[in-house]
């Protein structure tokens, strides 16, 4: 499927802003593909549809994941956590998209879950750091994803579930298992 066409496809069902959000973080996926040697028309796919379900009305989520038998966990969340599994859903049976690199891609880049994939990573990343964002800490990641996709995944993660923590948010099992996995890891 040709960019223009998958652009095309997600721009009518977003913001204006969401839809430069997605173009950077398409951009900065490429980039980080190439830096980190992953297929980057794969990165580029992913990357265009990661927020496809965003806006998609919660109680159309919920029955997805109802009918379609996805984790029962997620019926307890709103869209910031549906629209990862809901929308590799929609890339899959509506665009015809089987490749799991890119459907897990999609389906976790919110969450984070344990033991993610190289590839995995670099979509989670990306839509942190991708050019649009104004965050405190944001420019260290940028730096730190130039140096070591590891280490920046880390800390992106960190800096997630630190900001849930502190503005007293519920954090999604998955999202904790990922932080353990980390953890483990060293």
């Amino acid at each position: 499927m040709e960019r223009q066409t998958m652009l095309a496809a997600i721009k009518e069902r977003m913001p204006e802003k969401r839809y430069i959000h997605t173009i950077g973080v398409m951009e900065t996926a490429i980039r980080l593909a190439q830096q980190y040697d992953e297929n980057p028309k794969k990165a580029e796919i992913a990357a265009i549809f990661h927020d496809i379900a965003k806006y998609a009305d919660v109680t159309w989520m919920k029955q997805v994941v109802t009918e379609q038998q996805l984790d029962a966990r997620l019926l307890d969340w709103d869209a910031e956590i549906l629209h990862g599994p809901v929308g590799a859903w929609i890339v899959e049976t509506e665009f015809q998209i089987n490749d799991e690199a890119i459907l897990n891609a999609i389906r976790y880049h919110t969450t984070g879950r344990a033991n993610m994939t190289t590839f995995e990573k670099i979509i989670y990343v990306a839509d942190m750091i991708e050019p649009n964002r104004k965050f405190l800490g944001v420019e260290e990641l940028r730096t730190l994803a130039d140096i070591s996709l590891e280490d920046a995944f880390r800390a992106c993660v960190t800096h997630t579930l630190s900001f849930l923590v502190s503005s007293q948010q519920a954090i999604y099992p998955v999202s904790i298992e990922c932080y353990n996995s980390l953890i483990r890891e060293e």
